[in-house]
């Protein structure tokens, strides 16, 4: 089978956001998004707000924002997970390649398009921010570093894998990537990234490390000690299932096959 082929004058790209909690962040930074796609983006893109059961005012916000903005759009869950609202939002995505960035906009725009164009050109389904790849440039603290670099040496040593950094908030993946994975992955909430990535690897879909460049929030939603307990546990559950073989299988088993 070969590679997708898309026309840039027809590809449509779709860049969630998905929030919990974040009135305040929200019209600075979708504003900030929204400016640089229309100036930067030759493709026919949108910007979804994926509000995972916020209790604030983000829902008033963010219809605010996709009433003043014509490619914004709001789409609210009723239960709580940031993976949930990626995996709501990409699986009902008609986009022929879907994103997703933390609201902060940690991560510098100008890395977004390169990510993007590699998708399109078809050198690669799924394109994965990486504060570790050779060119990235990271501002943060010296907690999370170690917890982070700490991460990653983990999954290395359980698995084995070719990318470099599983949890930065700045993903994107083609329609098919989406459609074959994405349903296979369990988690709900932080750990939906690295099976994201772990399930991709296992069976043969190229991914592309794109270093970034990379400023820590200070006002991070993320609790370490929730998100150390999560991760261990669906690593856990993963190098179960692959060492034992009972890895879930995609329905489309024809296309995991065609990247073996």
């Amino acid at each position: 089978m070969s590679a997708q082929k898309y026309s840039p004058d027809k590809l449509r790209l779709e860049v969630v956001i998905p929030v919990y909690n974040e009135e305040k962040d929200l019209p600075r930074n979708i504003a900030t998004l929204h400016d640089f796609l229309r100036q930067n983006c030759g493709y026919d893109w949108r910007i979804v707000i994926a509000d995972n059961a916020s209790v604030d005012h983000t829902p008033q916000v963010s219809r605010e924002l996709a009433a003043k903005y014509e490619r914004v759009r709001y789409l609210r869950l009723p239960h709580k997970g940031r993976g949930r609202a990626l995996r709501h939002a990409w699986l009902t995505s008609e986009a022929d390649i879907v994103s997703y960035m933390d609201v902060d906009l940690s991560t510098d725009l100008r890395c977004f398009m390169p990510m993007i164009d590699k998708l399109a050109r078809s050198e690669a389904e799924i394109a994965a921010g990486s504060r570790y790849q050779k060119g990235a440039q990271v501002q943060r603290g010296m907690k999370r570093e170690i917890f982070s670099r700490g991460y990653m040496a983990l999954i290395k040593m359980f698995f084995g894998c070719g990318f470099s950094d599983a949890q930065c908030g700045f993903k994107a993946a083609t329609r098919r990537a989406v459609q074959t994975l994405v349903p296979l992955v369990e988690n709900q909430g932080w750990f939906f990234d690295a099976e994201l990535l772990l399930l991709a690897e296992h069976y043969g879909f190229p991914i592309f490390d794109m270093p970034v460049i990379w400023t820590d929030d200070p006002d991070s939603r993320v609790k370490l000690a929730q998100t150390v307990s999560e991760h261990f546990i669906g690593l856990m559950r993963m190098r179960l299932a692959f060492s034992t073989g009972f890895a879930a299988t995609p329905a489309n088993a024809n296309v995991a096959e065609a990247y073996a």
